[in-house]
């Protein structure tokens, strides 16, 4: 007897994109001795944190006294001019450099023990022969298991140096047995690209979730990729992708454009305009180019779909981006933490900004995202409010307007709660955890399935569907389940595709289910049928 259970109404697509930040490659021309002489404003600062260490009656940590001065001076500006502390600064260079010094593994901690999900493909443990399901035990004679063992420990226990050898002690749970193994620590990817396939048989598909110092390299390789599979035309998918670098998205809309094209222009306070065009390099000039975006694609995201759009080059899919046309440098605070202070603000080719009002604080910023939903303009295009005074004009005569993020050209609406709830059950981990339990019982089950066998006849079974069921519920999760279960068979399938071979086999999964890539390829089919009929014409 099938049962029912009801959603909470909590969807991430509410949740925005805390610390959507872009790192530009932009200079000062003042230098460091102009920028900082000795004023009363900063004597004023420096001597009240001096009474407070040597005067005051109890021990304050003034360390944290100027960290909250810090936030609270750049709160005073824009949204996007944040504070780094010297903590957070390792995380946030790794993620903007796009790697880190490692072992290559991901893990859960199961039991208590770190269990390995996967081994990055020809990484230091992958070569070592360690396997997904494998438990570490001791890293150097170190425990690295037990209740409440903290994360930052594990993890700093198999970071390093890159080249230092780091010795584990391993348990095999399906051999049931113990080994060590020594591994040298190297440099780690964090993937921009988190796949590229051919959507059609002309068309490929590139994922890009951020734009670090990486994203261009991986980005050409996989479209390089794709034209080698055929691929005349391409979707590049921007959802969700908070920006990066300018620098980076500029080198990626350069792909797409014409040479002499306009890519953008900065503008800093004292009124200088740097421009940005595009060169000759561009190897996907003439090609037609789909563009998906929503409400979380922001900064550089914007940047590559308003560089396109105004240049009336391929067609914009989606919904309403962010809206972020700030741009910011990273300067060092000389103790290892560093501030991202905006610079100048960006502008698209036609001259648009589209960067949303922030003039009544940070809160009423994003709070303004939340509006959107309310307003309907996630659902129906005729919601999203426009400024008539707003109004850009393309060369081709097309009508855009700034203020507040790029409007697509082609509109798809956001599902409904549910069905935006099974999409995030990917991205908060819960299939995958999910799918490594299930692997956890027989390791060896899929082991017959090559990667074409399982793409084109496995199927998620009614008993694994059930087991889905009975772990959702046990994990507090109320949804209405058998009204998605297609739905969510497919995205079980894909969550253990990306297990058992890689993140680009579980994309191609999903994709049947994903509702702005099912509207490419209805925009794409008349263009088909009239190539067919071109055909036929021409063999008669």
């Amino acid at each position: 007897m099938k049962k029912s259970y009801y959603i909470l109404p909590t969807i991430i697509a509410l949740a925005l994109a805390v610390g959507i930040f872009v790192g530009g490659k932009l200079h000062f021309n003042d230098t460091p001795e102009k920028l900082f002489t000795t004023n009363s404003k900063k004597d004023k600062l420096n001597r009240l944190i001096d009474y407070i260490d040597y005067e005051y009656v109890d021990d304050i940590n003034t360390d944290s006294i100027v960290d909250v001065t810090v936030n609270n001076i750049l709160d005073k500006l824009d949204p996007h001019s944040v504070y780094i502390s010297k903590n957070e600064m390792q995380r946030v260079s790794e993620n903007m450099k796009g790697d880190f010094v490692g072992i290559g593994v991901s893990f859960y901690m199961v039991n208590d023990t770190i269990s390995v999900i996967r081994t990055i493909e020809r990484g230091p443990s992958y070569l070592k022969g360690i396997k997904p399901g494998d438990r570490i035990l001791l890293a150097d004679n170190d425990t690295l298991y037990g209740r409440n063992m903290p994360s930052d420990n594990v993890v700093s226990a198999l970071k390093g140096k890159i080249g230092t050898s780091v010795k584990l002690e391993v348990y095999r749970k399906s051999e049931d047995r113990r080994f060590t193994v020594s591994i040298k620590r190297d440099r780690i990817p964090i993937k921009s690209v988190d796949s590229y396939f051919m959507l059609t048989p002309k068309m490929g598909y590139i994922k890009v979730n951020r734009f670090a110092e990486s994203t261009y390299k991986e980005f050409m390789a996989a479209l390089n990729s794709l034209k080698m599979q055929g691929a005349k035309k391409l979707t590049l998918d921007l959802r969700d992708n908070p920006g990066g670098y300018l620098g980076i998205a500029e080198q990626m809309a350069d792909e797409f454009l014409e040479d002499g094209k306009l890519i953008l222009f900065t503008k800093n306070k004292k009124g200088k305009i740097d421009k940005t065009f595009a060169t000759k390099r561009g190897s996907f000039e003439d090609q037609q180019v789909y563009v998906l975006i929503n409400e979380r694609s922001a900064s550089a995201s914007e940047i590559i779909a308003g560089a396109l759009q105004d240049n009336d080059i391929g067609i914009i899919v989606g919904r309403r981006s962010f809206g972020k046309g700030l741009v910011q440098r990273e300067m060092e605070l000389g103790d290892g933490s560093a501030v991202r202070l905006t610079v100048s603000r960006y502008y698209t080719p036609t001259g648009r900004s589209i960067q949303k009002d922030y003039q009544n604080g940070s809160k009423d910023y994003y709070e303004k995202f939340t509006e959107r939903y309310h307003s309907g303009e996630l659902v129906s295009v005729d919601s999203i409010k426009v400024t008539d005074s707003l109004k850009f004009r393309t060369p081709k005569g097309k009508v855009v307007y700034g203020g507040g993020g790029i409007i697509p050209d082609v509109f798809v609406p956001i599902g409904t709660n549910e069905e935006e709830a099974v999409e995030s059950l990917d991205s908060v981990g819960f299939l995958s955890r999910f799918i490594f339990n299930h692997l956890e019982e027989d390791r060896t089950r899929y082991a017959h399935y090559s990667k074409e066998e399982f793409l084109r006849e496995f199927r998620v079974d009614d008993i694994m569907f059930e087991n889905f069921v009975d772990f959702a519920i046990a994990s507090n999760l109320k949804m209405n389940f058998y009204d998605f279960e297609n739905k969510l068979k497919l995205h079980i399938k894909g969550a253990l595709a990306e297990q058992l071979y890689s993140s680009n086999v579980q994309a191609m999964i999903k994709s049947a289910s994903d509702a702005m890539l099912q509207k490419v390829i209805d925009l794409e089919r008349p263009q088909i049928e009239q190539s067919e009929a071109d055909k036929i014409e021409t063999v008669n």
